[in-house]
């Protein structure tokens, strides 16, 4: 693979202030030069202009499950390859739209981050998690189900693992890591798309969260926690998880508690937005909880910002095409969420990219910067979204993507 060059009106590196007219060089899958282009070392490649080069962004919080809408008891009811196939539509429309790298937190990502990484199929760089950890009747649970149908489910790959006191907590932490899972999804509390739980009632004891996150740690392995009360936040954090997915009822309390532990928020923001949009689509049980939640979640953002919460973006979408209600390829509607509740463009970019490998841990990247060393994972947009966010949110914008130095989008 020979030199790539890329110049631009304007270079967003990340994290620190844009450069006009800059140039990123790109050499064996990794960034050597990203600067202005005067400082630029000469080469003979020939220059790819475009009007924003910035690096391909992440979404921290998706699943690839394959489904085609919220009714999730339906991953019950049709063959487990049905929703695989789905699922690769996906991972091929998230790339597309300018993300080259997610944490798939339950579902096929585990699956497909193989495909992908040999070169068989296109798709972001996958930190999958294999199948989400609830204790029984917990969020990942499927209560209108019998227990035997769902235990069948979750020995046969399904997106969710119950697992109920230390031994067997530890058993299903392991059962992840025998996927090459990434990262350790766990259920701290109740959730809206469950259908007897409540959003703010603690789910897993202390005692199961530690065990949970010491096993996963003795692998380099995070822990992210699906958490919308401040019990199960609170009790997620004292066990050392890594993220807080959601943080719904976060406080001043919990926030300096996050920012004192070095913890991630990923609010995912998109999902709350797009439900209480269309509550029609989503479970009479859901409908209910999502408008409990809609304007409570908008003040834990801001809470978080003005506690100095790290952020990342992340939307927790999962259903496949565009027209689906939490549709995968639409992923940069996050963006347009974190300025609303307060952040400036660039903060938001920040969520996107530099910010977001950090919520795997130990297991974190090169990536998410325009930086010599780092992986060349490269975007382009036909113009300026420092000062237009929203252009991150239509992938026609997304003029071209480079995964690892390799040209994966690209004009006709």
């Amino acid at each position: 693979m020979g030199t790539i060059r890329i110049e631009a009106d304007l270079l967003v590196p990340g994290r620190g202030d844009p450069v006009g007219d800059g140039t990123v060089l790109i050499d064996d899958g990794r960034i050597t030069y990203a600067g202005p282009t005067t400082d630029a070392p000469a080469t003979t490649a020939p220059a790819t202009r475009v009007a924003t080069v910035m690096p391909g962004l992440w979404d921290s919080h998706v699943h690839f499950m394959g489904v085609l809408d919220l009714d999730l008891g339906k991953l019950l009811q049709e063959a487990h390859s049905v929703f695989v196939a789905r699922a690769v539509r996906s991972a091929a429309d998230v790339l597309q739209a300018g993300f080259t790298s997610v944490r798939e937190l339950g579902g096929h990502g585990v699956y497909l981050a193989h495909a992908i990484d040999e070169g068989t199929l296109d798709g972001p760089t996958i930190y999958g998690a294999g199948s989400i950890l609830s204790p029984t009747g917990g969020h990942a649970d499927f209560h209108g189900r019998s227990l035997a149908t769902l235990m069948d489910y979750s020995a046969h790959e399904g997106a969710t693992q119950l697992c109920d006191g230390v031994p067997d907590c530890l058993r299903a932490v392991r059962l992840q890591l025998r996927k090459n899972a990434r990262v350790i999804k766990v259920c701290a509390s109740g959730g809206v798309l469950s259908e007897v739980d409540h959003p703010v009632h603690q789910q897993f004891s202390g005692e199961e969260l530690r065990a949970i996150v010491e096993e996963a740690g003795r692998a380099e392995r995070a822990v992210a926690a699906h958490c919308h009360g401040k019990p199960g936040i609170m009790a997620a954090l004292e066990a050392g998880v890594r993220t807080i997915e959601h943080g719904t009822y976060l406080d001043v309390e919990a926030a300096t508690a996050m920012r004192e532990a070095g913890a991630v928020l990923v609010a995912t923001r998109s999902i709350v937005a797009r439900m209480t949009r269309a509550v029609d689509q989503v479970p009479p049980f859901a409908a209910a909880k999502i408008r409990a939640i809609v304007e409570r979640h908008a003040e834990a953002m801001q809470v978080a910002r003005e506690g100095g919460v790290a952020v990342a973006a992340g939307t927790d979408f999962a259903t496949v095409g565009p027209t689906t209600l939490a549709p995968l390829g639409r992923n940069g509607e996050e963006l347009e969420h974190l300025v609303a509740a307060g952040y400036t463009p660039l903060e938001a970019i920040e969520a996107a990219t530099a910010n977001a490998p950090a919520t795997l841990g130990a297991q974190a990247p090169r990536s998410g910067l325009l930086a010599a060393g780092y992986d060349a994972d490269v975007i382009a947009v036909d113009g300026d979204p420092t000062a237009d966010i929203a252009l991150l949110a239509d992938p026609v914008h997304v003029t071209h993507v480079w995964k690892a130095g390799r040209a994966v989008k690209a004009p006709q």
